[in-house]
């Protein structure tokens, strides 16, 4: 399974007025789901992305990854959470170097909670501001999209829009 399906599944859970909630994330990888350990190719397959990337995820610290008698990989429960949160946090837009100091103070152990309450507040804090980025370039296309006759979706509220604000988005 994918990541967008992943994220699928999240947003499923929630329904289309759900409040967002941890409870979405937990419901994807509950131990109750992986029974026994998984292959690199069936990672790769569950997060949608490349048995070279989970390599270079393990490479970086990020992730420690067992080994069967034949020397292959094998995820347990605990490293498939993990790089689910990885995944979700790389969509997100952090930068690597950011996951690795993020890691590395997991791994360091309870009392650097502070500093990694700080790193993820400042990235909620980017997330939040990309939000409302892309929310104005939403209402760009769908001012457009009705300008041109079209139907904007169900979930865009058509704002008071002042003079220079009508005449950026008619460019």
């Amino acid at each position: 399974m994918a990541t967008d399906d992943l994220m699928t599944r999240a947003l499923a859970t929630l329904g289309d007025d759900g409040p967002m909630s941890v409870e979405a994330i937990h419901s994807l990888t509950e131990p109750a789901e992986m029974s026994e350990p998984m292959a690199i190719a069936e990672v790769a397959d569950l997060l949608g992305i490349s048995p070279h990337t989970l390599r270079y995820y393990e490479r970086a610290g990020l992730v420690e990854v067992g080994r069967d008698c034949n020397g292959h990989r094998v995820y347990d429960g605990a490293a498939v959470r993990r790089l689910v949160f990885l995944t979700r946090m790389r969509l997100s837009g952090m930068a690597m170097r950011d996951l690795q100091d993020y890691i590395s103070l997991v791994d360091a152990g309870e009392h650097t909670v502070p500093e990694r309450l700080d790193l993820l507040i400042e990235h909620r804090d980017t997330i939040r501001r990309r939000i409302r980025e892309l929310t104005l370039s939403l209402t760009a296309v769908e001012y457009k999209i009705a300008t041109y006759g079209g139907e904007t979706g169900p979930d865009v509220q058509t704002p008071a829009v002042d003079r220079t604000a009508r005449r950026a988005l008619r460019a």
